[in-house]
């Protein structure tokens, strides 16, 4: 039998978010303390549709409609401890989605600026983030992220992109951090790099699936 979303009780998403933690993540070199302890508090039920609760704490992808998904918890977790998150860090947070990401951020630097594209998701991240004080929720773009409020320290993209903009790059200090999944002929990866000047290079650091997000598509080159 399938356990409907309204069935279940706070407990029972309490018990999912530790096995959450135990199975996903202390498992597969997600070894900062903070990080885990974060993922181990924010009640991820609260940033997927009603209906999905019951799914928020697997280890796949959970749909939000509209072509957009959140990210599966490793995914989001590895990005972040590759991040090298301080407390005083201004970071920027590309795919909003419904703001979970922003929540577990929220208690580890000092400000969040979180960008999302679709209006409905971001509706629900502000329901869903209010009271949080140091997360700023931009609608707007992914691309284009918020030069408003640039430079920011660290630059985490949450999902997968072809290629990062310059113009996104370049709302980040000078020898700052970012860190993105990205789709390599097919193959997805997440992967860090630093800010210098004009040039920023990414890394692969782990081969994982990570969601793709819209509007960071590589331009395609003619054939004849």
């Amino acid at each position: 039998m399938t356990l409907s979303a309204p069935a279940l009780r706070n407990d029972d998403f309490t018990a999912m978010r530790q096995a959450m933690v135990a199975s996903q993540l202390r498992t597969t070199q997600v070894n900062d303390p903070r990080i885990v302890a974060a993922m181990a508090e924010v009640p991820r039920e609260r940033f997927v549709p009603a209906h999905a609760a019951a799914l928020a704490y697997v280890d796949r992808a959970v749909d939000l409609g509209q072509g957009r998904a959140l990210n599966t918890p490793l995914a989001t977790a590895r990005l972040l401890v590759q991040a090298r998150l301080q407390p005083s860090d201004r970071v920027l947070l590309i795919g909003a989605a419904a703001g979970y990401t922003a929540a577990v951020l929220a208690s580890l630097v000092a400000e969040v600026v979180a960008v999302e594209s679709l209006p409905a998701l971001a509706a629900h991240a502000r329901d869903a983030l209010a009271g949080t004080p140091n997360v700023t929720l931009v609608e707007g773009p992914l691309e284009h992220g918020h030069p408003a409020g640039a430079p920011y320290d660290v630059l985490i993209v949450d999902g997968a992109i072809e290629e990062l903009p310059s113009t996104l790059a370049s709302q980040v200090v000078d020898g700052g951090r970012i860190v993105s999944g990205i789709v390599d002929r097919g193959v997805f990866r997440l992967a860090a790099g630093t800010h210098r000047g004009v040039a920023t290079a990414l890394t692969p650091f782990a081969d994982i699936d990570s969601v793709r997000l819209p509007g960071f598509a590589r331009p395609r080159s003619f054939t004849f």
